[in-house]
């Protein structure tokens, strides 16, 4: 019995690896609670901060290493395909928000890591937030990139509409990016896990948060309210929430602007002042909200 398993995981780790790998980051597998799981990490750079990149809905990891790999020469980089996704393997069921936060923590369990610091986009927010949620030791900061769920995505068709308007404002070739990975989730499992997603309490679980908090924003973004509002529930609630506005982008801001996202990430972990890439005009962005606590800047 253990053979035949240990012969299809292998059969499914030939399958699911290209000839040519996605990034400059090692690719690399492991197996938790008897499924494959797909990750990528970085050479570690010494005494690096932990950073893990966790993706979104229907996606797999790929779409994030651009912001990743800019991120690798100083932190230890670990951009898992949460099971079920990508090209990691898949549970009998299908998993819901908490069952990702769990996976998640397997994941590091699994890599020996204690603690880190989480990136998320998308999806990838409210699965930070639940892990946040039943693991707050293990979590030193968090950085939530268009934070997708709550009531701004209800009922499905609207979130599948504000899906559909996203498309068409990034970049085409996230489409030559995601399209075989929502091809590989299929069909029954979007509307399960797109439906656990819009009924997530986002807002709730970010105001419990106790981390030092960066919440990127895109002005382009359809699955989110405008930055004023916001801004405006952020400021009703002393919290740890640090609020960035990146002007031009939509929803996949790992992808379609890693070096304006990556600059603030590093201002962030830093607790330095948010400012524009000196000498990028193109680079725009805006602090909105700083919560009661959150660290203030160094200067």
């Amino acid at each position: 019995m253990v053979k035949n398993a240990e012969k299809a995981s292998y059969r499914h780790r030939a399958r699911m690896t290209p000839r040519r790998p996605a990034s400059g980051l090692a690719e690399r597998w492991t197996m938790i609670d008897g499924v494959d799981v797909f990750y990528r990490e970085s050479a570690n750079p010494p005494d690096a901060r932990v950073m893990t990149h966790l993706h979104g809905f229907g996606l797999s990891g790929r779409y994030l290493l651009p912001t990743a790999e800019l991120l690798a020469d100083e932190f230890h980089t670990l951009v898992p395909d949460l099971p079920g996704f990508g090209r990691s393997g898949k549970f009998g069921i299908g998993l819901d928000i908490p069952d990702l936060a769990h996976a998640a923590a397997r994941f590091l369990d699994d890599r020996g890591i204690a603690s880190t610091s989480l990136v998320g986009n998308s999806m990838g927010c409210p699965v930070i937030l639940e892990f946040a949620h039943h693991y707050p030791e293990r979590i030193e900061r968090a950085v939530l990139v268009s934070p997708a769920g709550g009531i701004h995505n209800q009922p499905l068709r609207r979130a599948v509409g504000q899906l559909a308007t996203d498309g068409g404002r990034e970049p085409r070739k996230m489409i030559t990016v995601a399209t075989p990975d929502y091809l590989r989730f299929g069909v029954p499992s979007t509307f399960k896990m797109f439906r656990a997603l819009t009924q997530y309490p986002s807002l709730q679980r970010l105001l419990e948060l106790n981390v030092p908090t960066l919440v990127v924003l895109g002005t382009r973004d359809p699955l989110l309210p405008g930055p004023a509002r916001i801004k405006e529930v952020a400021s009703q609630d002393e919290n740890h929430v640090l609020i960035v506005v990146l002007d031009g982008a939509a929803h996949a801001i790992n992808f379609s602007h890693p070096k304006e996202l990556a600059h603030v990430i590093r201002l962030f972990m830093d607790d330095r002042p948010i400012v524009d890439i000196p000498g990028s005009p193109d680079a725009r962005v805006i602090e909105i909200h700083r919560g009661e606590h959150h660290p203030r800047p160094k200067e």
